[in-house]
C-alpha cells in the first residue's frame, strides 16, 4: 500500500498564487461592473434542450445550466473529456463501467446510466449508446451544458428515459478569436487542444476545434493489472453558423475522432488463471448534423434537425477479437407558433439505430423509430406557466409507446416552484455495463425481452435574492421490467443472459443546493440523498440498488478576478454503496476527494495548476481490482466503486488571442 503524497507543496504554491493575484488590491469599480453585467447576462441564458427557446428561469421544466465560466474551470482540470464537468452536478454521477475500454455512463438521480441521452446541440451525434463517448469528448468548444433530470422521452424519444444532457457549442463572436491549451499530468498524460472562430461576413461565421490526448499505462498497486489504460486520441470538429435578423438560422457541423486504448495485464504479467489478458479497443467515429429554422409569415417557424453517426470498434478481450459498427440516423421536422402567452410546437421525427458485429452477428439489430410529438405552454397567470408534452414512438421491434410529460412553474418573485411528472421507455440492447467490460462472447442472444418503462416525478423550490441562491428538489421514479444480467447455469452454452426483472425498481430522493456570490467570490454547497431499491434477483424481497450511494455532498469555493486569474478548492463526499459480485466486500467504503485549482493570467497567456484527489483515495488501496477467478460473464475485475487514479497533479499553459 502506497503512502499519501505530501500535499503541502501544493498548498504553498496555491497560497503564493493567491497572494500574487491579490497584489495591487481592491476590487475596482470596473470589475464590480463586470460582475454585475455577468450576473445580468447569466439571467438571460436561453435553453435549447426544451425546444421552447425560453430563458432558463421561465422554463416550467427544471433545466440546470452549466455556464461557460464553470466549463473553463473544468477545462483546466480535465482538458481531454467532459466526465468531471457533468459529474459535479448534483444528482448526476459518472460511473466507469470498463476503465480499460473508456466505457462510462451518466447516472441521473440513481437511475442506470444507459437511460441518459447525450446530445450535442440537440442532435444524437454520439449515438444512442453514449457509454463509449463520454471519456472521448473534450470540453474546449462548449458554450453551456443543459441538464434535464427525469423521463424526457416526451422530448427526445426512448434514449432519454432517465434524462438528457445537451452539450451546446460556443458561438463565434464579432471578432476572430483563437485559443490554445497544453497540459501535462503527473501520471504521464498530455493534452493539446486548439480552438479558432471567426465571422465570415454576410451573417456567416464558423469555428474549428481539434485536440490530441494521450496517456501511458499505469499500474498503481503493482499487481500486474493496468489501473489507468494507455490511449492515443485525435479529435476534430468544424461548425458553420448563419443567422439573419428575421429569425432564420442554419447550423452545420461535422466531427471525427480516432483512438487506440490498451488495458488489461502488463507485458509479462499473468492473472490468477495463469494467462495474460489484454483489454484493448480501437475506435473510429464520424458524424455530421444540421439544425435549421425558417420563419414563415402567417404560419410560424419551420424547424429541421438531422444527423448521422458511424462508430467502428475493434475490441480485444484476451484472445477474443470483436469487430463491430454502430450507426445512428436522426431526422426531425417541426412547426412552432402561437403567441407569447401560449407558444406551441408539433412535429414528426425518425431515429434509426443499427448495430453490426462481424464476430457475433447473432446480436445484430436495426431499430427504426418514427414518432410524432407536440408541446404546448400556457401562461395562465403572470406567475403561473403550465407545460405539456406528448410523444408517440412507433418502434419496429418493441411496439408503440406513449410518453407524456406535464410541468408547472409558479414564480411569484424571488421564490420559484416547479413540479413535473413524466413517462418514458427504453428499447433493450445487448450493451449493459457488464457486457461493455467483457464483450459478447459469453452472452446468449437476446430473446423475449420487453421494453423498460418508467414514471418519474419531481418538485423543487428555488430562492434567489441578491448574491444568495438556494434550491430544494424532491424526486422519485418507478422503473418497470428493468433489464438485468444473470447466470444461465449452462456449462456448455452461453454463460449469461439478459432478462426483465419482475417487479418495480423504486428510486426516491432529495437534492439541496446553496450558492453565494460576492464580486469575484463564489461558494457552492450541495447534498444529495437517494434511496433506490429493486426486487432481489436471487429470491424474495428487495435489495439496495448496487453502486448507488445513499448520500453524496460537495463544497466548492472559487475566487476569480477577470483578466488576472482564479483560485479554488473543492471537496466531495461519497457515502457507502451496495456492491454486487464483489468477493472482497458487500459495501464500499465512504470517501472524500479534495482538489485545488489555481490560474494566473498575464495578458493573453495563462498558467494553471490543478491537484485532484489530494488525499490519494484509490479503490485499490483497500481491495484488489482483479478477481481471484474470471466471472461467468467474462470480466476479470470488480465493478469500480471509487477513484482508480489516486492523487494526480496537472498543469499547463493557455493562450488566447482576439475576441473579448
Amino acid at each position: 500500500m502506497s503512502k499519501n503524497p505530501d500535499p503541502k507543496p501544493k498548498r504553498t504554491a496555491a497560497l503564493a498564487l493567491a497572494a500574487l493575484l491579490a497584489t495591487g488590491a481592491e476590487i475596482s469599480p470596473a470589475h464590480a461592473q463586470d460582475a454585475t453585467e455577468a450576473e445580468e447576462e447569466s439571467e438571460e441564458i436561453v435553453v435549447q434542450a426544451t425546444r421552447s427557446g425560453r430563458r432558463v428561469q421561465d422554463e416550467p421544466i427544471r433545466v440546470e445550466v452549466i455556464g461557460r465560466e464553470e466549463i473553463e474551470e473544468k477545462l483546466l482540470m480535465t482538458p481531454g473529456n467532459i466526465s468531471m464537468l457533468v459529474a459535479e452536478t448534483g444528482g448526476v454521477r459518472v460511473q466507469v463501467t470498463a476503465p480499460a475500454l473508456g466505457a462510462s455512463n451518466i447516472r441521473m438521480q440513481g437511475m442506470n446510466g444507459r437511460y441518459t441521452s447525450l446530445l450535442a446541440d440537440g442532435l444524437p451525434l454520439y449515438g444512442s449508446q453514449a457509454s463509449f463517448g463520454l471519456l472521448q469528448i473534450p470540453p474546449t468548444d462548449l458554450g453551456q451544458v443543459e441538464v434535464i433530470k427525469g423521463a424526457a422521452s416526451a422530448l427526445y424519444g426512448p434514449s432519454a428515459l432517465g434524462g438528457v444532457i445537451n452539450l451546446v457549442s460556443r458561438r463565434p463572436g464579432a471578432e476572430p478569436q483563437a485559443e490554445f491549451l497544453a497540459n501535462i499530468t503527473s501520471r504521464d498524460g498530455q493534452d493539446l487542444t486548439a480552438y479558432a472562430a471567426t465571422p465570415f461576413g454576410g451573417d456567416w461565421s464558423g469555428s474549428l476545434v481539434g485536440g490530441y490526448h494521450r496517456q501511458s499505462s499505469q499500474d498503481l498497486d503493482s499487481d500486474g493489472w493496468i489501473d489507468m489504460p494507455a490511449y492515443d486520441r485525435w479529435t476534430g470538429r468544424s461548425r458553420l453558423f448563419w443567422e439573419d435578423d428575421g429569425g432564420n438560422s442554419l447550423y452545420l457541423t461535422a466531427g471525427a475522432m480516432t483512438e487506440k486504448r490498451t488495458g488489461g495485464t502488463l507485458s509479462g504479467a499473468i492473472l490468477p488463471g495463469g494467462q495474460p489478458f489484454v483489454q484493448a479497443q480501437d475506435t473510429d467515429r464520424f458524424d455530421a448534423g444540421l439544425v435549421g429554422k425558417v420563419a414563415v409569415e402567417g404560419i410560424g417557424t419551420i424547424q429541421l434537425r438531422a444527423s448521422g453517426m458511424e462508430q467502428r470498434h475493434v475490441h480485444r478481450f484476451g484472445i477474443s477479437i470483436e469487430r463491430d459498427r454502430h450507426r445512428t440516423l436522426f431526422t426531425e421536422g417541426a412547426l412552432s407558433g402561437g403567441s407569447d402567452r401560449t407558444p406551441w410546437v408539433a412535429g414528426i421525427a425518425f431515429q434509426g439505430d443499427a448495430y453490426r458485429s462481424r464476430t457475433f452477428p447473432a446480436f445484430d439489430y436495426s431499430y427504426s423509430v418514427p414518432a410524432v410529438f407536440a408541446q404546448v405552454e400556457h401562461r395562465a397567470l403572470d406567475v403561473l406557466t403550465l407545460s405539456g408534452s406528448a410523444r408517440f414512438d412507433f418502434h419496429n421491434r418493441y411496439g408503440t409507446h406513449f410518453s407524456p410529460r406535464v410541468s408547472a412553474l409558479y414564480n411569484p418573485g424571488k421564490l420559484t416552484m416547479r413540479a413535473s411528472i413524466g413517462r418514458g421507455f427504453y428499447a433493450p440492447t445487448p450493451f449493459v455495463a457488464e457486457i461493455d467490460a467483457a464483450g459478447l462472447s459469453r452472452l446468449a442472444p437476446l430473446s423475449g425481452l420487453r421494453a423498460e418503462t418508467v414514471e418519474t416525478a419531481s418538485f423543487d423550490i428555488g430562492y434567489k435574492a441578491g448574491p444568495l441562491e438556494a434550491n430544494i428538489a424532491l424526486f422519485g421514479s418507478r422503473l418497470h421490467d428493468a433489464v438485468r444480467l444473470r447466470d444461465t447455469g449452462n456449462l456448455s452454452g452461453p454463460a449469461v443472459e439478459l432478462f426483465n426483472l419482475r417487479g418495480v425498481t423504486r428510486t426516491a430522493g432529495a437534492e439541496f443546493l446553496l450558492r453565494y456570490r460576492w464580486r469575484g467570490f463564489t461558494a457552492t454547497g450541495s447534498y444529495v440523498h437517494i434511496a433506490a431499491s429493486e426486487p432481489d434477483p436471487a429470491g424474495a424481497g428487495r435489495r439496495q440498488l448496487p453502486v448507488t450511494p445513499r448520500n453524496t455532498a460537495g463544497m466548492v469555493v472559487m475566487w476569480e478576478r477577470h483578466g488576472r486569474g482564479r483560485i479554488g478548492i473543492e471537496a466531495y463526499y461519497t457515502g457507502p454503496q451496495s456492491l454486487e459480485d464483489n468477493p472482497y466486500r458487500s459495501r464500499s467504503r465512504p470517501y472524500v476527494e479534495l482538489g485545488m485549482l489555481g490560474e494566473i493570467s498575464f495578458g493573453k497567456v495563462s498558467l494553471f495548476i490543478n491537484a485532484e484527489n489530494l488525499l490519494n483515495v484509490r479503490q485499490t488501496r483497500y481491495d484488489p481490482l482483479v478477481l481471484p477467478a474470471r466471472a461467468r460473464d467474462g470480466r476479470w475485475t470488480v465493478e469500480a466503486w471509487g477513484p482508480l487514479e489516486g492523487f494526480t497533479l496537472n498543469g499547463g499553459v493557455r493562450l488566447r488571442f482576439g475576441g473579448h
